[in-house]
């Protein structure tokens, strides 16, 4: 085992409690029992979870313990940046741009050869280009749709969000789970029957 460097362990400790903060950004979609809203922390937990509960239904070629880690560190930039509603097009201008300078600052926090990690699995994340990105990116669609169902509708129902818009959304478990697209078309469906979603006239055939 090296010596302690003292510098590198407070670099740690920083971005840990740093880290912290993650708990205090609040989401617009509520937890399963409608009781309250959802905060990132939560959600990214929620996500770590998932990705290893429906291993069986990743892409060929992608690793459940490596997703997991995407999955934990990609909301990190929310500390920074807030969450961005997937259904506000206002909301996502310039949020690119917003967290990178958050990806830039907080993985900034962490020694230089954590940082550089850390950032390449926010990016590998971002790019949805290797199977265990696609696997965690279709699980962070699915966990909303599950919690918006449980919940009576949560954002759907609150923003009146349209069905076309949901389909668009969750598009990447069509693509990258799709045994599991027609459960999610399903809900969609149901959703729509019980005013949850605003019905339109798109096409759900996958």
């Amino acid at each position: 085992m090296p010596p302690l460097d003292p510098n590198r362990l407070q670099q740690q400790i920083a971005f840990v409690l740093e880290a912290d903060k993650l708990k205090s950004v609040l989401r617009r979609t509520p937890i399963a029992d409608n009781s309250r809203l959802e905060n990132s922390a939560e959600h990214s937990w929620h996500l770590a979870l998932a990705t290893l509960t429906l291993a069986e239904f990743a892409p060929a070629g992608s690793d459940a313990l490596h997703a997991m880690r995407l999955a934990i560190v990609h909301d990190l930039v929310e500390i920074d940046a807030g969450d961005t509603f997937a259904y506000d097009a206002a909301a996502n201008v310039g949020k690119a741009e917003r967290e990178q300078a958050a990806a830039q600052r907080v993985f900034g926090l962490l020694p230089p050869d954590q940082a550089a990690a850390f950032r390449t699995l926010w990016e590998e994340f971002e790019a949805q280009e290797t199977p265990s990105a696609q696997y965690a990116n279709a699980i962070d669609r699915l966990q909303p749709l599950l919690l918006n169902w449980e919940s009576g509708g949560g954002s759907w129902r609150s923003h009146g969000v349209q069905r076309r818009f949901v389909l668009k959304r969750m598009e990447p478990i069509r693509l990258w789970m799709p045994a599991v697209w027609p459960y999610v078309l399903d809900v969609i469906e149901r959703a729509c029957s019980s005013g949850l979603i605003v019905a339109d006239n798109t096409d759900t055939r996958p």
